[in-house]
């Protein structure tokens, strides 16, 4: 008998600013994964963004921002659900339910919450130490089988499956343990200045930062100012970081495997291979931003499109959170 179907969830921030790392670790699964899933569910994961300082009006267009690009990259309502996390409202609610088998101690190892309050923890909103429970939840209300993101969220999501497997020794089996995705190549890409930190729109570097929404000028010019290293030769090692980063981002672009780009720039300049990069992220990101500048506008579309992918995640979260909560003594 052939293997179910995997229930496929992930969910991203909102922001319109998604840089080729978000692309390439986690819009494209998504884009490969809505056929695959049964079903495949993806929100923007705006209540997220109250862990830090922001503006609601803000908010607002961000979210429509993101919708507009996941659905240019190629996500199809008619094949996966996609909606607006704050409009599922099980998703708060079993938050606090599995409060009840987290950790204080869970939360206080969470690197990322270490990296981003840095020396001001004190001030540090509660919500931001509380994200890993939140997207824990995320991702249980629909037991999923498995997690599309990248290789930075793997401890959360192994808390997230700490979580499930402690409700279920303690309540008894009703949630899913997922297992997490993360892309072959391409997995965590870096700035393109700073080669051994993360691309972000936050902690990196204006120039080292390729924008999803970038115009082919931008483009070719952040690509051809990339650091590599005094040496000539196209070959990924880990004491060449921004050559093997500009390899990792051409064989996502085509399609291809380190070794394949490797052998195909063998004896040729770093010159030469930075224009080819160039090439294969223009080709790959150029139609969906022209897609974006056609779907934007039409907020109303947008709108629509999210309440009626909501609709679609109420009716499976509810379910969940039924047993969740009667397995834990509430209701009749």
């Amino acid at each position: 008998m052939a293997d179910p179907r995997p229930i496929i969830f992930s969910g991203i921030q909102p922001t319109g600013r998604k840089h080729l790392g978000n692309f390439i670790g986690a819009i494209r699964q998504y884009v490969e994964g809505q056929d695959r899933g049964d079903p495949a569910l993806y929100c923007v994961v705006d209540l997220h963004s109250i862990s830090v300082p922001y503006d609601p009006a803000d908010l607002r267009e961000r979210v429509l921002d993101t919708a507009a690009i996941l659905l240019a990259a190629g996500l199809d309502p008619e094949r996966c659900i996609f909606f607006r996390q704050s409009d599922v409202r099980e998703h708060t609610e079993l938050t606090w339910l599995l409060s009840a088998v987290t950790s204080h101690g869970d939360l206080d190892r969470m690197t990322q919450f270490k990296e981003k309050v840095g020396k001001a923890r004190e001030l540090a909103s509660a919500a931001l130490f509380y994200y890993p429970v939140l997207m824990a939840a995320d991702v249980l209300a629909y037991r999923a089988t498995e997690v599309p993101v990248g290789d930075d969220q793997r401890q959360h999501v192994e808390l997230m499956r700490e979580i499930a497997r402690r409700f279920n020794a303690r309540f008894g089996e009703t949630l899913v343990v997922p297992e997490l995705v993360v892309p072959e190549v391409g997995a965590r890409i870096m700035d393109l200045q700073e080669p051994e930190t993360k691309m972000s729109t936050t902690g990196g570097t204006e120039q080292g930062t390729v924008l999803v929404l970038d115009d082919e000028k931008a483009i070719r010019k952040k690509v051809g100012s990339a650091v590599t290293d005094s040496g000539h030769e196209v070959r990924a090692a880990a004491d060449k970081p921004g050559v093997t980063n500009l390899i990792d981002i051409l064989a996502v672009a085509r399609g291809t495997g380190r070794a394949e780009v490797e052998a195909d720039f063998d004896g040729v300049g770093y010159g030469d291979f930075k224009r080819a990069v160039a090439d294969g992220v223009v080709e790959l990101l150029g139609p969906v931003r022209e897609r974006y500048e056609e779907l934007r506008p039409d907020e109303a579309a947008l709108e629509a499109t999210l309440a009626a992918g909501a609709e679609k995640a109420r009716a499976i979260a509810a379910l969940t959170i039924a047993e969740v909560r009667a397995r834990m003594g509430f209701g009749c």
